[in-house]
């Protein structure tokens, strides 16, 4: 007998990864079109905005478990694991195709005086800085993604006429090379800019929150978005973040913006999440995330990490410097490698291509038949 409330919503969390399905009928599921097979679901089920219970299902006992449900519970649970192994459709971005049944790279390739890690580097030199992106994606980054405003903690709101002026030249230089290009704004008018200039993606880490217009330019372009979780805005976001539960509380949310961005006519195969690591999250709740990050496929869109350098990585070691936190963001992007996220958003994009390829080769010889 299983029992959880009737009323309890129930989430599901790929769990029990296997090395490869073989000889395992019926046992192993795979996770989103990708290189991973899982073995049982961590079951979690919220009711009056708290966990009652935590189940292990193995895949195998799967279809007895939903049989004991509620029928609204039953019908949400087959909905919800059909999202969670169905394939994510590649990005179409120019003239690239980035397949999303393996891990790829999103380079950061910032053009602000201000970020918390690379801020100033390139300077008003748009050319130098087309170049910087075209050496990336020469090193393996699917995407280079472009921001002209600082988002960090305390960072201060800019005119668009100025990240216009930072982004656009070096989107039209990148575009002329191929090279497949995200515009990282909340600014409806820095997207119709960036998209003009040739950008492929919006990455918004306002999930379309801080512009009562970028919705409907992200609708009318077609083009991919990316919906950030945030909890408050650059200047507050960080002063007492606070969750009862932080994994299901921006699980609940990235939901609603989805459900908001269809509403808007962004169709559901366009739209990537992420889970926002450091915007409006303390330490506690950043690794709340980290270790629930397979519960994301649930949503049944591509997951985007963006941990690179971040101050959970000064906080868990020895309060290490921003240019000193490359083995903790190797570590976090092979977690979420791990995990089954597509997109992961970085600053060492050599290192961190090189990690993914000898994940890659794990994967191959694991999921080659004897």
């Amino acid at each position: 007998m299983i029992d959880i409330p009737a009323a309890a919503r129930l989430y599901f969390r790929p769990t029990a990864f296997v090395a490869a399905p073989f000889d395992r009928d019926g046992q192993v599921l795979r996770l989103a079109g990708g290189m991973l097979w899982f073995a049982a679901f961590d079951v979690i089920a919220v009711d009056g905005g708290r966990r009652v219970a935590d189940r292990l299902v193995p895949v195998e006992r799967l279809d007895g478990f939903i049989a004991g449900l509620s029928e609204v519970q039953a019908m949400a649970a087959r909905a919800t694991i059909a999202r969670i192994t169905s394939p994510r459709v590649a990005l179409q971005l120019g003239e690239r195709i980035v397949r999303l049944d393996q891990p790829q790279v999103m380079a950061i390739l910032n053009m602000t005086p201000d970020s918390f890690s690379d801020g100033g580097k390139h300077g008003d030199d748009p050319a130098a800085a087309a170049d910087a992106g075209v050496a990336m994606a020469a090193l393996g980054a699917a995407i280079i993604d472009v921001g002209g405003e600082s988002t960090r903690p305390k960072a201060a709101t800019i005119w668009e006429g100025d990240e216009i002026a930072r982004t656009a030249p070096v989107i039209e230089r990148l575009a002329r090379s191929g090279t497949a290009i995200a515009i990282d704004t909340r600014k409806a008018g820095v997207m119709e800019a960036a998209l003009s200039a040739g950008a492929h993606i919006v990455n918004d880490v306002s999930a379309l929150l801080w512009d009562d217009r970028s919705a409907e330019v992200v609708a009318k372009a077609g083009c991919p978005i990316v919906l950030m979780h945030h909890q408050g805005d650059p200047q507050t976001m960080q002063d007492d973040p606070r969750y009862a539960d932080a994994l299901i509380e921006v699980y609940d949310w990235l939901e609603a913006r989805i459900a908001a961005a269809e509403a808007a006519g962004i169709a559901r195969d366009r739209i990537i999440v992420d889970p926002g690591i450091g915007f409006g999250k303390a330490v506690r709740h950043n690794l709340a995330i980290l270790n629930g990050l397979a519960l994301f496929h649930g949503l049944g869109c591509p997951i985007l990490l963006g941990a690179s350098r971040k101050r959970l990585i000064g906080a868990l070691a020895d309060e290490a410097p921003v240019d000193r936190r490359l083995g903790g963001s190797l570590a976090l992007a092979l977690a979420g490698a791990n995990a089954g996220v597509q997109l992961i958003r970085v600053h060492d994009v050599a290192e961190t291509v090189q990690a993914l390829k000898i994940w890659r080769g794990m994967r191959d010889e694991a999921l080659s038949p004897v």
